[in-house]
């Protein structure tokens, strides 16, 4: 279940938020970079999508065309592995 990239609580939401909509608890803007997929605080334009437009504020809602709502996501790291050396023990068998 996704969640607010602000107050990180669960939002009862299925598919894409619209423009105007707000997380029901901090009213925090839903349709935005922090709540996207693509968002990579180490990607240019901190983000993966290549075609998109620069978007300055990334907190506030924007017009991507190429938003994919994920929730949850605020640039910090918390989204990724904690252990990135994990992966390579499992894929090389090593322990």
């Amino acid at each position: 279940m996704p969640k607010c990239f602000s107050c990180k609580k669960e939002l009862d939401i299925s598919g894409k938020p619209a423009r105007g909509d707000t997380c029901q608890f901090c009213t925090a803007d839903l349709r935005c970079c922090y709540n996207c997929g693509f968002h990579d605080k180490a990607a240019y334009n901190e983000c993966r999508e290549a075609q998109a437009e620069r978007v300055v504020n990334k907190d506030r809602s924007n017009f991507c065309d190429y938003f994919v709502f994920v929730g949850g996501r605020d640039g910090s790291g918390e989204d990724k592995a904690e252990d990135p050396l994990s992966g390579l023990k499992g894929l090389f068998g090593d322990d």
